[in-house]
Parts: C-alpha cells; sequence; structure tokens
C-alpha cells in the first residue's frame, strides 16, 4: 500500500477545548498542522440530539441499565450527562480501564472524540485573579505560579471575544470581569436571594452564571434557545465546543491536516502518554526530569450545599430552560482568615419551581393528586459548593503495566484522597449554604456535608505543573516543557494550583498564550 508522506510544522494530540484552540492559533498564524485525535468523528446532524422527544428513544431516557454499568459504570458517575441521549460521548470503562487504591475510589470521567469533553463540558466560565496566582507563595505551599494575573489577562481577552462569554460585571478583584455578552436573565425567586444575600451579609454577593453560552448572534453562531440540554449537543452552535468554533476556523485556513508538539490530550491522558514515552534518557518518562511529573493531581471537592423552598411568587413561572445557574464567588480568606482551612470556595445553584416529579416524595394517590401534580410547584433555592484543591505530592499517578487497556497500552494508577484543609473546607460550605437559605426566609431548608471523590468534579489538573524551577517542575512559565523545548502541554496537566472557580477559560488563554510563543520561538530559530 502506498503510503502518504507530509512534512508538519506542528503536531497537536487531543481536540478538545486546548487542543481546538492549539489547531486554532497555530494554523491561523501560518504553521501545518496535524490534529491526532484517538476518537471518532461526531456528525452534528446525526450525533446531536438534543430535539428529540424522549418517546422516540429506545428505553424513554431510561437507558439499557445493564448494558450501561457493563460499559461505562465509572462514566455513569456523572449522571445529568452520561445518559441514554448522551453515553456515545462518554468512553467505554471496559475498554479503558485504570485502577484506584483501595477505599480511594477516582471517578476519571473522559470523552474520546472529536472535540474531546467540549461537547459536553458545563460551560462555566471565569477568571483566575492574582488571589489564585498568588496563593502557594502566600501560603507556603507546593511551588510559585511563574506567572501573574497580568501574564494572562489579555489573552482572556482574546479567547472570550472569539468564543462568546455571557456575564454580568460585578468588579470583584478575586473574581476579575471579562469581555462579557449580554447576561443571562436572573429568575423572581433568585433576585429576592440575591437582595436578602447584599442585606445579610456585606462580604458575598451572587452574580448570574458566566457562561459559553451565547445570549446573541456572535461570530456567525446563533444565540441560545433555551432548550436547556447541552450535553447532547447543539446544532445551533450557540455554545463553545472546539467542534463549532476553534476546528472549524482553523480548518478554513487549508493549513489543518513538525517543529513543535502541542500536548492537549486532557490531564492525565497526556501525563500517561509521557509516562509511557520512557527512554534509556528518560526512564522515569518524557519530560519528568524533575520527578513531578504524575504529581500533584487536583479536582476542585463539591457535594456540599443547601436548598430550601422560597415562599411566595406563586404567580411567576420560569420560562424555558435556562443553560445556566447563579454563582456567589469565593468569599473566604479574602479580605479574613479562617482558621480551619486556606483558600476558599464558590456556589453554583439556581432557583426553580418543582414540577410533576415531586410526586415522588409527596404522599398522595388518585385523581386528586395527579390533579395536583399537573400545577407547578412551590419555588426552591438551592446552591451546591465548589472548593479549592491543595497540590499535594501524594496524590499521583504511575503506569500500570500489568493492566493494559482494550489496545495494548498500560493505563494509570492512581492514588488521590481528599485532605484535612479540603475536608474542612466542605463542612462550611454545608455551614454557610444553609446559613444564607435561613437569612432570605427559606423554608424547609435541606443541608447536606458529603464529598465527592476526586475527579468528579471533572477539573482534574496539575500532573505537569508549570514552575519557575526545571527541578521541581515539568514546565516554564510558557507551557514549555524544561527536559524538550519544541514539547508544549496546554491542558490541565499544567496547573500549579488549583483556584475554586472552573478552569476551562483559563486553559483556552494558557493555550492561546503558548501558541503566540511557539510561533515566536520558531520565527528566531530557537524551536
Amino acid at each position: 500500500m502506498a503510503q502518504n508522506s507530509n512534512t508538519y510544522d506542528a503536531v497537536i494530540i487531543g481536540s478538545g477545548i486546548t487542543g481546538g484552540w492549539a489547531a486554532k492559533e497555530l494554523t491561523e498564524k501560518g504553521l501545518n498542522t496535524l490534529v491526532l485525535e484517538a476518537g471518532r468523528t461526531i456528525d452534528p446532524n446525526h450525533d446531536y440530539v438534543e430535539h428529540v422527544p424522549v418517546w422516540e428513544l429506545k428505553y424513554r431516557g431510561w437507558d439499557n441499565r445493564a448494558e450501561r454499568e457493563r460499559t461505562q459504570h465509572i462514566q455513569r458517575e456523572c449522571f445529568y450527562a452520561c445518559d441514554e441521549y448522551s453515553h456515545k460521548f462518554f468512553v467505554s470503562d471496559a475498554e479503558n480501564p485504570y485502577s484506584s487504591d483501595p477505599g480511594k475510589h477516582f471517578s476519571w470521567i473522559r470523552g474520546r472524540q472529536v472535540g474531546g469533553k467540549s461537547i459536553t463540558w458545563g460551560r462555566q466560565s471565569y477568571r483566575w485573579s492574582d488571589l489564585d496566582f498568588e496563593a502557594n507563595v502566600k501560603d507556603g505551599v507546593a511551588v510559585d505560579w511563574p506567572i501573574r494575573y497580568a501574564d494572562i489577562a489579555p489573552w482572556y481577552d482574546y479567547v472570550e471575544e472569539f468564543a462568546g462569554i455571557s456575564g454580568q460585571p460585578e468588579g470583584l478583584p478575586q473574581l476579575p470581569d471579562g469581555k462579557f455578552l449580554p447576561p443571562m436573565e436572573m429568575t423572581c425567586v433568585e433576585l429576592d436571594f440575591k437582595d436578602a444575600l447584599a442585606k445579610h451579609f456585606d462580604d458575598r454577593i451572587m452574580t448570574i452564571g458566566r457562561s459559553a453560552v451565547l445570549t446573541r448572534v456572535h461570530k456567525g453562531r446563533a444565540p441560545c434557545h433555551y432548550c436547556g440540554v447541552c450535553h447532547r449537543g447543539c446544532i445551533t452552535q450557540s455554545y463553545f465546543s472546539s467542534l463549532n468554533s476553534t476546528l472549524p476556523a482553523a480548518q478554513k485556513t487549508g493549513r489543518l491536516t513538525l517543529r513543535v508538539v502541542f500536548l492537549c490530550a486532557s490531564t492525565l491522558e497526556s501525563t500517561r502518554i509521557l509516562l509511557n514515552s520512557a527512554t534509556p534518557e528518560s526512564p522515569n518518562g518524557l519530560a519528568n526530569s524533575s520527578g513531578e511529573l504524575g504529581h500533584n493531581l487536583m479536582d476542585h471537592h463539591m457535594g456540599a450545599g443547601a436548598n430550601g423552598m422560597m415562599p411566595g411568587h406563586e404567580d411567576k413561572l420560569p420560562f424555558g430552560n435556562r443553560p445556566n445557574g447563579i454563582y456567589i464567588p469565593r468569599f473566604r480568606n479574602v479580605n479574613t482568615k479562617q482558621k480551619a482551612f486556606i483558600r476558599g470556595y464558590g456556589y453554583q445553584g439556581g432557583g426553580f419551581r418543582e414540577g410533576w416529579s415531586r410526586g415522588t416524595w409527596m404522599s398522595g394517590i388518585g385523581a386528586d393528586f395527579k390533579s395536583a401534580l399537573r400545577k407547578p410547584g412551590p419555588w426552591r433555592m438551592g446552591m451546591g459548593g465548589f472548593g479549592e484543591c491543595l497540590p499535594n505530592h501524594n496524590n499521583y499517578v504511575e503506569v500500570d503495566k500489568e493492566k493494559l487497556d482494550a489496545w495494548g497500552i498500560p493505563t494509570l494508577k492512581i492514588h488521590c484522597a481528599w485532605n484535612d484543609n479540603e475536608h474542612a473546607m466542605s463542612k462550611d460550605i454545608a455551614i454557610q449554604a444553609g446559613e444564607m437559605l435561613a437569612a432570605a426566609g427559606a423554608k424547609d431548608i435541606q443541608v447536606y456535608q458529603e464529598i465527592s471523590s476526586p475527579g468528579l468534579g471533572i477539573h482534574e489538573m496539575g500532573t505537569a505543573r508549570m514552575g519557575r524551577d526545571p527541578q521541581t517542575s515539568v514546565l516554564n512559565a510558557n507551557n514549555q516543557a524544561h527536559d524538550a523545548k519544541n514539547l508544549f502541554i496546554t491542558d490541565g496537566g499544567c496547573m500549579t494550583s488549583s483556584s475554586c472557580v472552573n478552569p476551562s477559560l483559563t486553559y483556552m488563554a494558557l493555550t492561546a498564550r503558548a501558541c503566540d510563543f511557539a510561533v515566536s520561538e520558531m520565527k528566531k530559530n530557537n524551536l
């Protein structure tokens, strides 16, 4: 068989959020670029099913539970998205095994297709601040970030203006404002809660979520029409994904078909590739002279929060299914210090009216019961915390040569657990949520103080961290490997700490910034 031979300026491994951005940036800057994706191509006209009614599904939305348990018993832990509609956007756990320590389960949620997890991500898009970038050095934890907010701020501007982020400016130093499209509206109950929060607490505010969902026409993409099931795909391209935004932009250049490699396969997959790339010269894995590759695994802990019934507004109904919620930015350890823990957390949630599904926990039977369920139920307000996880050398991954995937490649053994700081923070998340609801006049308040297994926040990061010293970090300030100058890692693996806000916007900005640096170095013949 004849083989074609092509020479590329750049190879990108992975086509998710960071891989898509790398493809766009490098091709638009003139580089002939190859994107390698381990999964299948996605056809939105066939694979996106957000408008298919549930009665057209074989299992009416309940899915084949036995099959899902057999093939995706871990992926289905992402309960809101891995369902009968969308399980095809998640890997087969049978084909892609890994292991965790006994009693310390790590939930590794993965997507393997063109677009990666950018098809199913939650789209919350927040900037980090110097409160985050300076945290390690001020707290004496791990290593210092080699960059500050000023280094990345113009790149936040750049990626926001392309992606389209809706949100409300608030002027908070711990949550910098961005280049926003008009914000989505809050419900009547959310507005009441916002006012109550401002009245009773001088250290916290509530804002609408900052979301990569369009509220007006932007870059040829239509605004959201509030069908609300974004994890099934979006045929109108109203939310940002690499499949409908950055990859098409790269393809338009005609240069997307090796002088630099951008590793964007997702935090743990990128680390797995490097660890499996050991050579006699690099026996512990590629780019691992520091010994830090695979270490300092982080995620956001969640599971603690509260909800309650909000009296009134019985004459009002919500409109559509808004694909966004509210956000209460971090207020702990901002201007005052907590004794029990360092760092902080934010809340995500929203106000809603109960529907017919409330009948599953209501008492009743017969025609009167059915009639009552046809009417809207009371309004409720709920919120759950996302807390920062400290970098810890003992949270790490290693190659398991005894357990292979379906293609014969060694898998990962994951060692990860929450520590005292995360547990103390989780308790405070639950307590404060209950107190805020009580102050707002909520009734029937239900406080829950649980903590999710690591990984279930789906914000895993930190196993190839950036740093100032090659002896204690894998990457430099430009996401360039200390040991291999033509290797760049811009997915979550590069993160030096975890903040408490969703990290995807920061991944995008770091990727665009690293691409700009790489092309500049190539023009100087330094790469």
